[in-house]
C-alpha cells in the first residue's frame, strides 16, 4: 500500500513538473513586443543622374520595434516600427551629395509553424509598407547647381521571414528579415531646371531582437 501510494505521488510529481515546464507561448490573444537592432540595406536603382550614373544609398542601423497580436496559435498580425533611418546619397565620381531620413512602418499577416508548446517558432509573413521621407537636404550642391531637394513617400508590398526562440513563458529571442518595395520620385533643381529621378530603394531589413509576450 505504501509502495503504491509512493509510486502515485512520484508519478503525480513528474506529471506536474512536465506540465509546468511547458512553454505556453504564441497563443491566441497573446501580444508580443520585440526590440533590437534593425539594419536597412538598400538594393537601390535609379534613372541616370545627368552624367554621373545612378544614386548610391548606404546602409543604416537603428533601434527596431515590432508589435505582434496572435489572432490564433498560428496566425499573427505584426507592425514593424523603428527610430528614423538616415541614409547618405552619393554619385560615382562625386561622393556624398545628400542625406535623407525615413520611417518605414510595415504591417504584415504572419503564419507561425509549430504550436503553442513549441520553443522554436519559425514564421513567414506578407503585407504592406509605407515609407515617409523627411529632412532631405543636399550636403554637396556642386557649387550651387543642386537645389530644392524633395522625395515622395512610398506605398509597396512587403514580405518577411523570422524565427522566435522561447526562453520561458514571457521572454524570447528573435531573428528576422524583411524585403520591402520602396519607390520614390527624387525631385530637385539642376542648374535651375526641374529634374525628377525615379528611384527604387527596395531594401532588405535584418533584425536581431529580444521579445516579451503577455
Amino acid at each position: 500500500m505504501k509502495k503504491s501510494l509512493l509510486s502515485g505521488l512520484i508519478a503525480a510529481s513528474l506529471l506536474s513538473t512536465a506540465y509546468s515546464s511547458q512553454v505556453l507561448a504564441h497563443q491566441a490573444g497573446d501580444i508580443i513586443v520585440r526590440a533590437g537592432a534593425a539594419v536597412v540595406a538598400p538594393n537601390e536603382s535609379s534613372q541616370q543622374v545627368a552624367t554621373f550614373g545612378e544614386f548610391i544609398i548606404d546602409d543604416n542601423t537603428q533601434v527596431g520595434l515590432n508589435f505582434t497580436y496572435m489572432a490564433t496559435d498560428n496566425i499573427g498580425i505584426e507592425l514593424l516600427a523603428a527610430t528614423p533611418f538616415s541614409h547618405d546619397v552619393s554619385l560615382a565620381g562625386v561622393g556624398k551629395i545628400a542625406e535623407t531620413k525615413h520611417l518605414p512602418p510595415t504591417l504584415v499577416a504572419q503564419y507561425y509553424f509549430g504550436d503553442a508548446n513549441s520553443k522554436l517558432r519559425p514564421y513567414i509573413g506578407a503585407g504592406v509598407n509605407f515609407t515617409l521621407f523627411f529632412d532631405n537636404e543636399f550636403t554637396n550642391d556642386l557649387d550651387g547647381a543642386l537645389t530644392n531637394l524633395s522625395m515622395s513617400n512610398s506605398w509597396g508590398l512587403a514580405a518577411q521571414a523570422g524565427i522566435d526562440y522561447q526562453i520561458d513563458k514571457h521572454w524570447l529571442i528573435n531573428g528576422s528579415v524583411w524585403y520591402a518595395k520602396i519607390n520614390t520620385d527624387v525631385k530637385f533643381d539642376l542648374g535651375g531646371a526641374p529634374v525628377t529621378i525615379e528611384t527604387d530603394i527596395d531594401p532588405w531589413v535584418y533584425m536581431l531582437s529580444v521579445g516579451y509576450s503577455f
